[in-house]
């Protein structure tokens, strides 16, 4: 790549990328020859995205995959090359440190079908805790929904709850007599 070539910051692709999505959403109402040249431009974008993986070594596939832009590319055209639930998972434990700074915590389960699981405790402050954070777990879905689309849902694993141990008395423990004493 050239020394001289213009990059975008994060922040103006991602205006870049709501205003598509404005602009596809305006072009499905209207079926036509618009819509078949994004369609077709797409295909034609994702097979030469996959040319690329096809010929990068190992760890230049997962420097693409790890990039956030490139990511969700290889997640549109279905040919990135980490797992759902992989990628799922890294997602949850991206999150865990903001959970577990509200008194909570977070934990991947793993998937079930098409559905991903996690253990979330909200130490007792539910929804709106900790500035107006929204509920913790609408925000685990969306992250782990965005890095893996293939998954069709995010529950919650019900934690398991042991019984408490029984206490027992130390004045209610009788000594046994052992068989040498019995006689």
């Amino acid at each position: 790549m050239a020394d001289t070539a213009v990059r975008l910051p994060d922040p103006a692709v991602e205006a870049r990328l709501a205003r598509l999505d404005e602009v596809l959403a305006g072009l499905e109402s209207t079926p036509g020859p618009a819509l078949e040249a994004v369609r077709l431009l797409t295909e034609v974008y994702g097979e030469a995205l996959a040319r690329v993986l096809d010929l990068a070594e190992q760890p230049l596939r997962e420097e693409l995959a790890a990039d956030e832009l490139l990511g969700h590319l290889l997640v549109l055209h279905d040919i990135h090359p980490e797992a759902p639930e992989h990628r799922a998972a890294r997602a949850v434990e991206k999150l865990r440190p903001a959970v577990r700074e509200r008194g909570g915590d977070l934990e991947w389960a793993g998937v079930d079908g098409r559905v991903a699981r996690v253990r979330l405790r909200t130490g007792g402050c539910g929804s709106g805790c900790g500035g107006g954070a929204g509920d913790p777990l609408e925000a685990v879905r969306a992250a782990v929904l965005a890095v893996a689309p293939e998954l069709e849902a995010v529950e919650p694993v019900a934690e398991e709850r042991r019984p408490a141990p029984a206490f027992v008395p130390l004045s209610t423990i009788r000594r046994r007599a052992l068989p040498q004493e019995a006689r």
